[in-house]
């Protein structure tokens, strides 16, 4: 059996990193005087889940590592599936705290939960055959809610639609 996906998002970031093959390269593209002049672009190889993050903006390797490291935890949440006992989780606590007085998702995807909240969604939405309406009703929220809250993240939207299709349902419409 798979080790459940919070094997790996309760990581600290040095202990996530000692879990990586990381190779440094020179990035190409456009540049200015600098850009090619050091190995600033920064390649995570995550070997339990063989999911892979660049990072390449940056002329400094130290903050492309920290932005591939950020990557890393958000593919972890998009990429890795966790069963889900579906009945009781709109009971669940860690689900409770991403929702407003209102029975509404009022994260945002700056606010630290976001991908927390996503993976759950997404579990979810696999436990369900990637039917929005079942999903929604799962989490005790309203359909808009959920498509509001997939809306956010071109990746999450992206990875719903990649379910949606792989469970022959058609792709939601943005």
């Amino acid at each position: 059996m798979r080790p459940l996906r919070s094997t790996w998002t309760d990581l600290t970031e040095s202990q996530l990193l000692a879990q990586c093959e990381v190779d440094t390269y020179r990035a190409s593209g456009p540049g200015g005087q600098k850009r090619n002049k050091t190995s600033s672009a920064v390649r995570l190889r995550h070997r339990p889940t063989a999911l892979i993050v660049i990072a390449e903006e940056s002329r400094s390797q130290h903050e492309n590592k920290a932005k591939a490291l950020r990557r890393l935890r958000r593919a972890l949440f998009l990429e890795i599936r966790d069963p889900i006992d579906v009945q009781s989780i709109k009971d669940h606590l860690e689900w409770r705290k991403m929702l407003n007085g209102d029975d509404r998702v009022a994260i945002g995807c700056r606010d630290e939960r976001f991908w927390p909240a996503a993976g759950m969604v997404l579990d979810v939405l696999v436990a369900l055959k990637a039917r929005v309406s079942e999903a929604a009703a799962a989490l005790g929220i309203t359909t808009g809610n959920f498509v509001d809250f997939l809306q956010q993240d071109p990746k999450l939207w992206q990875q719903a639609n990649v379910l949606r299709v792989k469970h022959g349902q058609k792709p939601l419409k943005s």
